[in-house]
């Protein structure tokens, strides 16, 4: 009987498999889209002692799935994560796999360029230097600048040692000082934009004492 059951209309349940196989895919396929995006790219387990200074900041890859998925992808859902840990100072190449791109578990990645990318890393350097206030322009007629101070006069910076040891004094944003006749009290920033250099403090208190010229002692 069980043999009856399996032979019978043999041909016709195995048309049927087809045809749910082919369903299956079709639902499977349909709706599917395949896009190349640029994505950021993020370096994890940097030994706090070490910093990165040269590394492709995102890479190109193709990626495939449903298209209303792909369509409401964002930014911070997909990346691609390089784990550095036990890295040490010089240059490095990491070739990249699928399990290096972080994406929703539905998106398939099936192309990614460079797949092997090179990192500088070099050891952070702390250093103490003093700051220097860029003044422009002159005051009013009549009077003239009697003293300049800053505050702090020191700051300390931290970064990658190649860059960090070639500074000496860090400069302030420019203060125009020109036509003015009374003292001044200016909060400034400093004249450092690498994000990969930090500093101590954003902004220094430059006070500069202004006085009138004494008419007799012209």
């Amino acid at each position: 009987m069980i043999n009856n059951f399996l032979t019978k209309n043999i041909w016709l349940k195995a048309a049927s498999l087809v045809l749910a196989i082919a369903l299956w895919f079709f639902v499977m396929l349909s709706g599917r889209s395949e896009i190349t995006l640029d994505i950021p790219v993020s370096l994890t387990e940097l030994p706090p002692e070490f910093v990165a200074v040269d590394f492709p900041k995102s890479i190109s890859i193709n990626i495939e799935g449903q298209e209303r998925i792909i369509r409401n992808l964002r930014k911070n859902e997909i990346q691609a994560v390089i784990d550095i840990s036990g890295i040490k100072t010089g240059k490095s190449f990491f070739t990249l796999s699928k399990d290096n791109i972080k994406l929703p578990k539905t998106l398939i990645v099936t192309g990614i360029d460079p797949e092997t990318v090179s990192l500088m890393i070099e050891p952070q350097l702390k250093k103490t230097v003093k700051v220097k206030p860029a003044v422009i322009g002159l005051p009013e007629k009549g009077f003239k600048i009697l003293d300049i101070k800053v505050e702090p006069a020191k700051l300390e910076l931290e970064g990658p040692r190649s860059m960090v040891r070639k500074i000496y004094t860090v400069k302030t944003e420019p203060i125009d000082i020109n036509g003015i006749n009374d003292d001044l009290i200016y909060k400034a920033s400093l004249n450092i934009s690498d994000s990969r250099i930090k500093k101590s403090v954003n902004k220094v208190e430059v006070s500069i004492t202004v006085k009138q010229i004494d008419k007799e002692t012209k």
